[in-house]
């Protein structure tokens, strides 16, 4: 497994990191023993940079990596977020007391007294953000957090926050299939020294030799209300999808490798964290890391995925609330 740098700082992570949301039973069932062998399977490979966040399985997402951590005593950078308030109503809440506390209740979690980075979950937009990161280097300077990292944000906002205290990361979703972050975020992250960090890089699911079967969704996964996930935009998806796994096989990798492997190749400065239930299905994408794609090979996939390929809207309307659209 090759490394990257996290920020500025001088931090060095695996050049993959683990997304520890798929633990909790997210999107499909599984349990403790399974979790764990899947942490450990992550760990073993080579994979040093665990993200997780309070509100994963209420909580529980955290409680398994402090689990792993006592049994293993592996060496491990941690990212964790906050900023989702759930009672008694669900709402973005940025402010220093509930960041604060939520902190304190992840750490405890997790079985450690410090973070390498903090996210800021979703932004809380009534509240300026050269407030909330005031609150942020509060937890550098007490020895909490190494760094922050937004989430979910746009440009302008990475840069008004950056101008009060050097960000180290920033968390948005980017694949094949979800290329917004085309539009300037890249970039921006780049110009900055700020690492960015996509999640779900395999389309939820999507790119890979199996894509996710809509029958085995169940609640809270939602991609049951997802626009990408409903026909007709479903075939169509995989339709273009198909077109991209013989690539992929032509090119003796698996669809999933390939696909993580794009998304590597679009600047030394990303830092996917794909994530998944079983050491399985970790195994199909965990050497992409070793991969590098030619101009020529990067030109095929953009003929047959262009941006903008993907029927349907990553989010619902009800399920855009919180990230900041731009552009």
């Amino acid at each position: 497994m090759k490394n990257r740098k996290l920020g500025n700082d001088g931090l060095y992570v695996s050049a993959i990191g683990f997304g520890a949301m798929s633990i909790t039973g997210f999107f499909g069932p599984t349990d403790d023993k399974t979790s764990q062998r899947c942490l450990a399977s992550a760990y073993d490979n080579g994979i040093d940079f665990f993200d997780t966040a309070d509100v994963y399985g209420n909580g529980l997402s955290e409680n398994l990596i402090g689990q792993f951590l006592r049994e293993t005593n592996a060496k491990i950078k941690i990212a964790t977020k906050s900023g989702i308030q759930t009672e008694p109503v669900r709402q973005f809440n940025n402010s220093n007391d509930y960041l604060s506390k939520s902190l304190d209740k992840s750490l405890q979690r997790l079985g450690v007294d410090y973070v390498d980075l903090f996210y800021i979950h979703r932004r809380e937009a009534n509240r300026p953000i050269e407030e909330v990161v005031n609150t942020l280097q509060g937890f550098i300077k007490a020895g909490k957090i190494g760094g922050y990292g937004l989430s979910e944000v746009s440009p302008t906002t990475l840069r008004r926050a950056h101008k009060i205290h050097p960000c180290m990361a920033v968390q948005n979703e980017y694949s094949l299939w979800s290329r917004l972050p085309d539009l300037g975020l890249i970039r921006t992250c780049s110009e900055l020294g700020v690492s960015f960090v996509p999640f779900s890089p395999l389309g939820r699911g999507m790119l890979t030799d199996k894509p996710a079967k809509r029958k085995n969704m169940t609640s809270p996964d939602l991609r049951i209300n997802n626009p990408r996930f409903m026909e007709p935009n479903l075939s169509d998806n995989l339709a273009m999808i198909k077109n991209f796994k013989n690539w992929a096989l032509d090119n003796k990798m698996s669809t999933a490798c390939a696909a993580l492997a794009w998304v590597l190749n679009r600047g030394q400065h990303l830092i996917p964290i794909p994530a998944t239930r079983t050491s399985k299905h970790l195994m199909e994408w965990v050497n992409a890391s070793e991969i590098n794609l030619s101009h020529d090979q990067m030109s095929e996939i953009e003929a047959i995925l262009p941006i903008g390929w993907a029927y349907g809207d990553r989010y619902s309307v009800s399920q855009y609330v919180g990230p900041e659209t731009y552009c």
